[in-house]
């Protein structure tokens, strides 16, 4: 079931995203969060994004969200997006239908475009990025340097919707749940 992350999730979240920031270069963070800095990003992120969590039997295989791309006023209709699955569920579309349900929800939000940040070399996640629609934009070359090395990192995009003129300002996500 796909639903609104709480911070009664961030356990789990917490455990989900440690491997990618301890072990791997797909994270820029070089210590990974504990439960409570989760559970208190979870809440930041709800009061202007989604964050959402995909349960199966009572565990998150998986989350998805939101966030400024940037912080300037011009940039208010556009996000970043990132997914991150838990290696136990990856390979059944769980990314897929995350960032299928996080997408609907920004478009009702008044969301225009979304952006990914991919750290390279990482093929899963680009090709994962392509068939959902993103395009490549852009590279910023050796920006991040973890576990020894340069990284650097490809941007996608996608339009959420068209662009309009003088378009209405983002809502606030609606605290509603989604359905399974």
């Amino acid at each position: 079931m796909i639903r609104l992350a709480t911070p009664a999730d961030a356990p789990q979240i917490a455990a989900i995203y440690r491997p990618f920031c301890d072990d791997s270069h797909i994270s820029f963070e070089t210590s990974a969060p504990d439960a409570a800095e989760m559970a208190s990003r979870i809440e930041k992120i709800n009061q202007r994004f989604p964050w959402l969590v995909d349960e199966i039997d009572g565990a998150i295989a998986g989350y998805a969200y939101a966030s400024p791309h940037r912080e300037r006023a011009a940039y208010r209709w556009a996000v970043e997006v990132t997914v991150y699955i838990h290696e136990q569920f990856r390979g059944r579309g769980l990314g897929r239908a995350l960032y299928t349900e996080l997408f609907k929800r920004l478009r009702g939000q008044g969301f225009f475009k979304a952006y990914a940040g991919i750290t390279q070399p990482n093929p899963a996640s680009a090709a994962f990025h392509e068939s959902m629609g993103f395009a490549p934009v852009g590279t910023y070359r050796k920006i991040g340097y973890k576990l020894g090395s340069w990284w650097d990192t490809s941007w996608w995009q996608i339009a959420l919707q068209p662009e309009v003129e003088s378009p209405a300002e983002p809502r606030p996500p609606p605290p509603v749940p989604c359905a399974p």
